[in-house]
């Protein structure tokens, strides 16, 4: 299950679609165009509809809305449609401002994260943050950027940080993780994205990941 039509979660439904997974993807509403232009492209086995709908079919569902919108989508995707299901978050808490780089909500920064309040508004659904801290098409293709780097994973469930590990080696081919613990770790990884940003300007491309080495 996807939440969310935009790039994101386009990049990610296509990807999982095309290696033979079974897709909803889920917005506000049924008639969604985005929606339905992303369906017109798959086959029988993509479908859309509401976030409801997308959360109720799905075994796994990801978190691709805007961070501003979150806590909205996840609440018309209804808790008990996410219940006892792996929650992949990869949504991050930015305000934008015009002429102004994109900043983190400073609500959602140092003391807490949206992956905690999101895990604290659902405590029914398993949340697992991951992939977040990169361009979209890096997170389906790790590969596009040469030699090894991270993807950065936390949650408070270790068996579904497991299965998530094991659908990311799988399905986008990431072979090197940083287990940073328990859903507390999601504040470090959303501030990593002020960095990020700079760096994206820096570089010229979105192109680019982190690797720790110790």
């Amino acid at each position: 299950g996807i939440l969310g039509t935009g790039i994101v979660g386009n990049t990610i439904g296509s990807k999982l679609y095309h290696i033979g997974h079974e897709i909803c993807i889920g917005s506000r509403t049924k008639d969604n165009t985005k929606a339905i232009e992303w369906v017109k492209d798959k086959g029988p086995h993509a479908t859309h509809g509401t976030f409801a709908d997308a959360a109720f079919h799905a075994a796994i569902i990801f978190n691709c809305t805007s961070g501003a919108g979150s806590m909205e989508a996840l609440k018309a995707a209804g808790a008990e449609n996410l219940s006892g299901k792996i929650l992949i978050d990869v949504s991050n808490p930015l305000e934008f401002s015009p002429g102004k780089m994109p900043s983190l909500v400073p609500s959602l920064s140092n003391t807490t994260s949206l992956g905690e309040e999101i895990q604290k508004a659902f405590p029914d659904a398993i949340v697992v943050k991951a992939l977040n801290t990169m361009r979209c098409t890096v997170m389906v293709n790790p590969a596009m950027v040469p030699g090894d780097h991270d993807v950065f994973i936390c949650g408070n469930d270790a068996d579904a940080k497991e299965k998530v590990k094991a659908l990311l080696e799988a399905d986008f081919g990431w072979t090197s993780f940083v287990d940073l613990g328990d859903i507390t770790g999601a504040r470090g990884m959303e501030m990593i994205l002020p960095i990020w940003i700079r760096l994206n300007g820096v570089f010229k491309s979105p192109h680019f990941n982190f690797k720790i080495v110790k």
